[in-house]
This record gives structure tokens, sequence and C-alpha cells, in this order.
């Protein structure tokens, strides 16, 4: 199912007029690969929501940081980097945890094989053993 975010919906000129932007400046970003709106059957640029949200990210970067469009290209591929990084971190803590419960439960059933009956052993004597001897005081 795809997200509606992603629906083509918007003509160059009506993004352009949301973002008070020239249209020239949004084919600028179409051709510098910032942006990629799809195309209707007639070869209209249609923009999704998650294009505009792209675009006024690029407009914010460029205008209010100053932030050439190469720096933009670069920190939209980080950024995308770092969506991938954090989805694969994700999987990777949801496995972990389906080994961890995994494990809990295999050791909890292990504990109840041995029954009632388990006991601790006393303590016994405390030995000290100097460093790089064994408890016989040998090497």
């Amino acid at each position: 199912m795809a997200d509606e975010r992603d629906t083509p919906l918007y003509m160059i000129g009506i993004v352009a007029r949301m973002l008070s932007i020239h249209p020239q400046t949004l084919r600028l970003y179409e051709r510098e690969g910032l942006v990629a709106p799809k195309r209707s059957q007639g070869n209209t640029r249609l923009y999704s929501h998650r294009d505009v949200e792209r675009v006024k990210l690029i407009t914010h970067l460029t205008r209010d940081m100053g932030v050439n469009l190469a720096g933009v290209e670069v920190i939209l591929n980080m950024r995308l980097q770092m969506e991938e990084m954090q989805h694969e971190m994700e999987g990777l803590i949801g496995y972990l945890r389906e080994e961890l419960r995994k494990e809990i439960t295999r050791l909890s059933k292990g504990t109840e094989e041995r029954g009632k009956g388990f006991t601790r052993k006393p303590a016994g004597k405390e030995v000290r053993v100097k460093a790089g001897h064994n408890k016989e005081g040998r090497r």
C-alpha cells in the first residue's frame, strides 16, 4: 500500500505559489537531482506532499541557511543515509529483543525443570590469591 504522501497531486505552478518560488527554481532543483516529481501522461510535472516538503527543506537550506545546491545535495544524501541506518538499527534492536526473549524463556524453563530440589551450595572459606598465582599459591 503506497503512502498517501507520495501521491502526485500538485502541478508546478501550484507548488511554486505554495512555496513562493519561481517555477524555474523547481525545474532547476529537478535538473540538479534534488527533487524528482512524477509525470502525468501529458508529461506535466506532478509533485506529491513528500516532494513539497523536500522542496521546503531545500528552500530553507538555500534561503535561510545560505547553503549552495551542492551542499544541499550532501545534506539530503546524509539525511537519507541516517534514515537507512536508523531502519537498520531498529531491525537489529528488534532482532536482539526477540533473541533475548527466547533466551529468557529458555532459561526460565531450565530453572523450572530443575525443580524445587535445587539448593545453593553454602559459601566456602574466602581464598585470597596473589596476582599471577592460582588458589594453591602456584604460578
